[in-house]
């Protein structure tokens, strides 16, 4: 009986998905990421941009709207563009809850293998001194 049960329960491990860790990083390894290519994708609103200004270099990629609302349907292609599903990618928002969201999703549903968000988003980098361009 033992047997069935662990047999079972194999099966059953052996059928699940595998998914790569989604990372968090602070701003240090943020920008360590970015010296070495990985394309960081900023995922707030433009008015946000403007407010606090954009990471050089980092692509700017809204996905959710005022109302939390997205659409996977073109937002996908575009990333796609930036960032293959075999390919890093780092994401940040404002404080790191969106790009949380945004990292799991890609991780679990669109086979994102290698994914990191800012944990302390935007906010993290500004705190820490670091510099942002302005966005009109």
């Amino acid at each position: 009986m033992l047997r069935i049960a662990v047999f079972c329960a194999m099966l059953i491990v052996g059928a699940m998905p595998l998914h790569a860790e989604v990372i968090d990083v602070d701003s240090a390894g943020l920008e360590r990421l970015r010296a070495e290519g990985v394309p960081v994708i900023d995922v707030r609103r433009p008015e946000e941009w403007r407010k606090t200004g954009v990471i050089e270099g980092s692509h700017l990629l809204t996905f959710f709207d005022k109302k939390g609302r997205y659409d996977l349907e073109s937002w996908l292609p575009a990333l796609a563009a930036i960032a293959e599903s075999d390919r890093p990618v780092a994401l940040i928002c404002r404080s790191g809850n969106r790009s949380g969201r945004v990292a799991r999703l890609l991780d679990e549903q669109f086979g994102y293998r290698h994914v990191y968000t800012a944990g302390d988003g935007i906010l993290g980098w500004l705190e820490e001194g670091r510099s942002t361009l302005e966005r009109q």
